[in-house]
Parts: C-alpha cells; sequence; structure tokens
C-alpha cells in the first residue's frame, strides 16, 4: 500500500511551484489587457477624427454649393446654420403673434 501523503504537505510543495510560474502568466494577461485597451482608445479617437473630418468636408460642400446657388440667384450669401429657407428666421423662433402676448 502507497503511503498516505496528507493534502496540506502537497500544497506546501505545490504552492511555490504555482507561484512561480503563475505570476509570469498573471503578468503577461495583465500586460496584454492594458496593451489592447491603449489600441482600442486609439483606434476610436483615429475613427472620431475622420468622422469628424468627413462632417468639416460635407458642411463645406454644402456651403459652397449654396454660394454658388446663391450666385446664381442674385442672393448676397447663403441663409445660416439652422435658418428656414422660407422665412429666413432661426428654426423653433416664435411666430410673431406669440411675440406679442
Amino acid at each position: 500500500m502507497p503511503p498516505v501523503v496528507p493534502p496540506f504537505l502537497i500544497g506546501l510543495i505545490v504552492l511555490p511551484l504555482a507561484k512561480r510560474l503563475g505570476k509570469p502568466l498573471v503578468r503577461g494577461i495583465v500586460k496584454t489587457s492594458v496593451s489592447l485597451g491603449v489600441e482600442f482608445q486609439r483606434a476610436v479617437r483615429e475613427a472620431g477624427e475622420g468622422i469628424q473630418d468627413l462632417a468639416a468636408e460635407a458642411t463645406a460642400e454644402m456651403l459652397a454649393d449654396q454660394m454658388t446657388q446663391g450666385a446664381e440667384h442674385g442672393t448676397d450669401a447663403p441663409r445660416g446654420v439652422g435658418e428656414n429657407r422660407s422665412t429666413g428666421k432661426a428654426h423653433g423662433a416664435a411666430p410673431a403673434a406669440a411675440k406679442a402676448h
């Protein structure tokens, strides 16, 4: 019959070995997750900058189109952003009757 070894003795022998092997493994996992987080933040920032660039280009194109249309129709300048095309007043402006009260 094999000798009976108490489980705590096995733990005393295995624990230092697991600590030596586990510490570099955990360090590697943490290092990888941090670097992935940094890369993700960089990618999100670049995507945001790309969207801002596209929005700026679209705005410039719209203003250029309005300027050319205004020149064709004899108006001085394009309507401002947020102005109603039919009245020339800002969107959400109160009607004249409502202002009288």
